[in-house]
């Protein structure tokens, strides 16, 4: 596994990093990818290089401009930049902005993909209309405040959702469900029976909430490069 090459953007005042995984040769697109709340972790930094092997220019994107130092830590620093939902997609803008940006990406199409709360972000992106080619949600919450409106959302939206996930229930599901329906959207969910919160992470934790289940991320993630073929082949 190479170095990322990590990249300066700023929001509000705030100083951000991201951490970007480069394909040899011609990248296929570029992929913004959101982390959980604990922001860049060991696994979000496996599946952006994974994403670099499969040849994608991908970035991982910086929430707070720190690393949390623990749960609640991270807890409070999402509770910060989700004071508003202006304010959230603002600083999700922001990093959007850093991906098309850097070397190379140019004419690239753009694709977002992102884990929990990333999964959120990548969905919040979505809702107001970001001009990308599709969405990837893996264990990501549903819920806005700020739903979609009719006609708003262009990208192909791709949500993977454990059946188990204490954090986003049925109701939750339920009522994406119908948002997506009422905005018009183009979307596939695919929900895993009994697995939970978390699925694509293997490391160890003590929150009974979630759970890593190999088929789960395996299923997901080859169902995310399928439907990224698809919408780069159009």
């Amino acid at each position: 596994m190479s170095a990322f090459e990590p990249v300066i953007y700023e929001d509000a005042g705030t100083s951000l990093t991201g951490h970007v995984a480069r394909p040899d040769g011609q990248p296929r697109a570029a992929v913004l990818v959101f982390p959980t709340i604990m922001n860049s972790t060991p696994a979000v930094e496996a599946k952006a290089w994974e994403l670099a092997e499969a040849g994608y220019l991908a970035m991982i994107a910086d929430f707070y401009g720190k690393t949390p130092s623990s749960f609640d830590d991270a807890r409070v620093c999402a509770s910060e930049i989700r004071e508003t939902p202006e304010q959230y997609r603002q600083r999700l803008r922001a990093s959007l902005r850093a991906l098309v940006s850097l070397d190379g990406a140019g004419e690239l199409p753009v694709l977002i993909i992102g884990f929990c709360m990333g999964g959120q972000a990548a969905l919040e992106l979505a809702r107001e209309g970001a001009p990308v080619a599709a969405v990837a949600s893996f264990h990501g919450l549903l819920n806005t405040d700020m739903p979609a409106e009719p006609g708003k959302v262009s990208a192909r939206i791709l949500v993977c959702h454990g059946d188990a996930d204490p954090m986003v229930p049925r109701q939750q599901v339920l009522k994406f469900w119908e948002e997506m329906d009422h905005a018009g959207a183009d979307w596939h969910f695919h929900s895993y029976a009994g697995v939970k919160h978390g699925f694509t992470n293997p490391a160890p934790n003590d929150n009974p909430a979630t759970d890593y289940d190999a088929s789960a991320d395996r299923q997901s993630w080859a169902a995310m490069l399928s439907l990224f073929d698809e919408v780069l082949e159009d």
